[in-house]
């Protein structure tokens, strides 16, 4: 063969292979969030994944005139993340995740994966759990 073909087709690869590095493995943003954990379930075909919803406090508007709730979607990923997340629908939680370009089946349906739980339960004076009294 000759050495050019040989040059090109190494180059395509090593073009393809950091693509694909960085449409899949490349972590683009890392952070914290806050809500209420609306649900956390195992779903999937071929590759049974966790992925839960976060409604955050405070309303976005897609179209002008339009409410509609902050919603974070995620992908759970290890055994303790599920393990605690399983049992603290309706609770406040805190969740450290990664953000990647692309999605892979293995790991979600989502760009947004967590792997740490920071914090399970209620904050301090968020909301108002008990009855006030009838002062009549």
């Amino acid at each position: 063969m000759n050495k050019y073909v040989k040059i090109a087709i190494f180059s395509l690869i090593l073009i393809f292979a950091a693509f694909v590095y960085w449409r899949f493995f490349f972590v683009f943003a890392e952070g914290v969030k806050g809500g209420t954990l609306n649900y956390y379930e195992k779903k999937g075909f071929v590759f049974k994944t966790w992925e839960g919803r976060l409604v955050q406090e405070g309303f976005q508007s897609p179209t002008a005139g339009a409410l509609q709730s902050n919603e974070f979607r995620f992908s759970g990923m290890g055994t303790e993340v599920s393990e605690k997340l399983e049992r603290a629908s309706g609770k406040f939680v805190e969740l450290r995740y990664k953000e990647y370009l692309g999605k892979l089946p293995w790991r979600g349906a989502s760009r947004f994966v967590v792997y740490e739980v920071i914090e399970v339960g209620g904050r301090e004076g968020s909301g108002n759990s008990e009855i006030p009294a009838n002062k009549e």
